[in-house]
């Protein structure tokens, strides 16, 4: 009886929904849970998840008033995008309806929650509300009130406490090429302006723009300088100029911004950087992004190939070609893709990363000239490393290494609008190998340093989107992201007014996205809560020793077509058994203190340099252990012979399947006593594993362990501990409890810390 009265106010609340603004079983629902807070917080109980969630109805109903007087607008959004095209008109006449009822579901549950809270059905430990003026950048944390804290706030969201209390109060600037308004280097005197008048603020970060080149420099700097216009640098960074133009602006702003909280997030040296210059003869576009390179670059290119290979004769030799000097070489450049794999292929794109390096290390030498503690960072694409394309200029190693804060914009799929389904669908309820694998080499070169994805890509890109997407699942990416490393977020996208007005930058990303979600947006917020009660838990996960690490070599990935490919098979079989995985180069060897990890596997990589085959062999001449196969370390970088690796004082051991090794690799890390205490067996319908785990130790000696199930079918656990099933697992955010053989559906995440029974 009682569910069918719930089901006929629920019904009554969203037909009359077209009829009022407000419906009224939302009004009755706010104010039922106001009062609830009210008596909770007598008790000493926290409700900073209530307060936001009643702050997310606020907005979201904002945003349904709008959207049902303006049905038109939301067609035209609906129709740019494939999957909902057909349907647009529906989409768009629904969508109020759809937001109010997500927003009473969302509201409801708060109220389910906190009734259980005020009865001790369940319990809850207090969640630091932030201030975002009050935190701090220490090491490789955001501090607040001596705690670690996770932040997150939305690109474009609009400032006001309505936006601003609960859902991210993140500070910046915006500099941009055309601030620089004449030849002799005047800045705009409104930027000097604003930023003299510019208050210290709250956390944030410079956002350096590389469009928008002022029309003077053609004139200044040659008809040429301004090439590339189609991506975010809109001009040739090798041209003399460039470095003129960038020295007029950050010497006039730099100095002005120094020491300002909205600076501690890092000076952003570039969005989403990418020099691709190839080209390929059996398509008939040009590929994406790709573009020519200038006098100046093909000048550097030469200068690069007599310090790589100091004679003439040398060069001939290993390109077959017959050039008389270094002067006379001539390379058709972009170069065509069907090279890829010769020397010449190779030597491009080498060179291609490096001065692509060498013009980020100027501008941050330029920042730090005039702001000596100023951190900076780049937002780099981390499918760039995880697929295998590396034609873009891109070296994320030694860009990472380069910067001050891990910089990126991390994403993860779940529901394409278009296009052929993908290898991972047939497995998995979303594409983690970006976020996961991504994080664990970015991680493994710097783990010192915050991680602050600056376009998170997680709940929509322009392809992946679902308006009717599981909040689960933003809890699933998010609840992985910070297990895996990440401090801080601005999450894609807020392309809404502060009326709900739909902007002009929505474009083709809005329909489907998160501004249409309550619950999804709401969600994000209720798991940064979580993480941040729990955040030492979290950040005893990001800096878990990593004892199993894959040998990564950039040489074979420039010239093999599928390597991270093969380098993802590796991954994915070791991912689930609950030990963190890591990555070596040749750098990290020579770097880092070996000792940091037990094992180095080299799988199906032909390709190495001669300083990345040394680099192992130091590490076996220090007594390290290799497992490598017989596709690997047989060529240098111009196809000749290599000698082999030796045993020395450590241990080589040669295996070839994906199986034997993982399971000779678990079998040394047992050896070495390297394995959790706790044990995670998985049993679901798809026959491979999809729960992710991880767990630390806690201040009280106990393990705390987190599961995701990234899998496409519920998933069956059943977790000892040292053998022993004799055991309570208490969930962490509940604070009661349960199961050690808990049932997940995908996007589940489980926390609990485990004691012996």
């Amino acid at each position: 009886m009682r569910l069918f009265k719930f089901i006929i106010v629920v019904f009554l609340s969203f037909t009359s929904c077209k009829a009022q603004n407000v419906p009224t079983g939302i009004n009755d629902k706010i104010e039922t849970l106001q009062n609830l807070i009210k008596k909770a917080e007598k008790k000493g109980i926290d409700v900073l998840k209530e307060k936001t969630t009643i702050r997310t109805a606020e907005i979201f109903l904002k945003f349904a008033n709008w959207d049902e007087k303006n049905v038109e607008t939301n067609v035209t959004f609906f129709k740019k995008v494939p999957s909902y095209k057909a349907d647009a008109e529906k989409l768009a006449q629904d969508l109020p309806a759809f937001e109010r009822k997500e927003i009473y579901l969302m509201l409801d549950k708060a109220e389910s929650n906190l009734r259980k809270l005020i009865s001790k059905e369940i319990y809850r430990k207090p969640s630091p509300n932030v201030d975002w003026t009050k935190v701090n950048v220490e090491g490789d944390q955001i501090t607040y009130n001596n705690r670690p804290v996770f932040l997150t706030d939305y690109t474009w969201k609009p400032d006001g406490k309505l936006y601003n209390e609960y859902h991210g109060n993140q500070d910046g600037f915006f500099l941009t090429p055309s601030q620089v308004i004449d030849s002799n280097g005047t800045v705009n005197p409104r930027v000097i302006n604003e930023l003299d008048s510019k208050a210290d603020g709250s956390i944030g970060f410079i956002f350096m723009n590389h469009k928008n080149v002022p029309d003077w420099t053609t004139k200044k700097y040659g008809e040429g300088f301004k090439m590339r216009e189609d991506t975010y640098t809109a001009y040739d960074i090798d041209n003399p100029g460039a470095r003129e133009l960038q020295k007029y602006l950050l010497g006039a702003v730099v100095p002005k911004m120094a020491g300002k909280k909205y600076t501690q997030l890092g000076y952003m040296l570039c969005n989403e950087p990418h020099f691709y210059a190839y080209s390929d003869k059996t398509k008939k576009k040009k590929p994406w992004a790709s573009g020519p390179v200038s006098e100046y670059t093909i000048a550097k290119f030469k200068d690069w190939l007599q310090h790589k290979h100091h004679g003439i004769s040398e060069l001939n030799r290993i390109w077959r070609t017959n050039f008389t000097s270094f002067e006379t070489i001539t390379a058709n450049i972009p170069l065509d893709i069907s090279l890829k794999g010769t020397p010449i292929w190779y030597d491009w794109v080498a060179f291609n990363m490096d001065r692509v390096t060498e013009w980020y290390t100027f501008l941050k030498d330029e920042v730090k000239t005039h702001d000596p503690e100023a951190k900076v960072h780049l937002k780099i694409m981390p499918n760039l490393w995880t697929n295998n394309m590396r034609a873009h200029g891109i070296d994320f190693e030694a860009l990472t290494d380069l910067s001050d804060i891990i910089g990126n914009d991390s994403g993860a799929d779940h529901k394409y609008t278009w296009g052929k389904p993908h290898e991972w669908q047939k497995k998995y309820a979303f594409e983690w190998r970006e976020l996961c694998m991504g994080y664990d080499f970015l991680k493994s070169v710097s783990s010192d340093k915050i991680n602050f994805n600056s376009e998170l890509h997680y709940l929509s890109t322009v392809r992946s989107r679902d308006l009717y997407l599981d909040p689960s699942y933003a809890r699933a990416t998010f609840w992985l992201a910070h297990s895996y490393g990440m401090t801080a977020s601005q999450i894609w996208f807020w392309p809404r007014k502060a009326d709900g007005e739909v902007t002009d930058r929505a474009g083709k990303g809005y329909a489907g996205s998160n501004n249409q979600q309550p619950r999804v947006t709401n969600e994000v917020a209720m798991t940064l809560i979580d993480l941040n009660t729990n955040a030492e838990a979290i950040m005893a996960m990001q800096r878990q020793r990593k004892p199993i690490r894959l040998f990564y070599s950039k040489t074979s990935a420039i010239n093999n077509g599928n390597h991270m490919d093969n380098q993802f098979k590796m991954y994915e079989a070791l991912h689930f058994e609950g030990t963190p995985l890591g990555f070596v180069t040749q750098n990290i060897i020579k770097k880092q203190d070996n000792s940091n990890w037990n094992v180095v596997v080299v799988y199906n990589t032909p390709n190495v340099t001669k300083g990345e085959l040394q680099s192992l062999q130091n590490y076996l001449d220090n007594g390290g252990t290799v497992i490598l196969d017989n596709k690997s370390l047989l060529k240098d970088e111009y196809g000749q012979a290599l000698l082999e690796l030796k045993a020395s004082k450590g241990i080589l051991i040669m295996l070839n399947s994906v199986l034997e090794i993982k399971n000779k690799v678990l079998s040394i890390l047992k050896d070495k006593n390297s394995l959790p205490e706790v044990k995670v067996e998985e049993t679901n319908t798809i026959g491979t594993k999809g729960c992710i785990w991880k767990v630390i130790k806690n201040e009280a000696g106990n393990n705390v362990l987190s599961v995701v199930n990234v899998g496409k079918s519920d998933a069956t656990l059943n977790i000892t501990l040292n053998g022993s099933d004799a055991i309570i697992c208490k969930d962490l955010i509940d604070g009661i409890e349960v199961s050690k053989t808990p049932v997940l559906k995908p996007f589940d995440v489980y926390f609990v810390e485990i004691t012996k029974n």
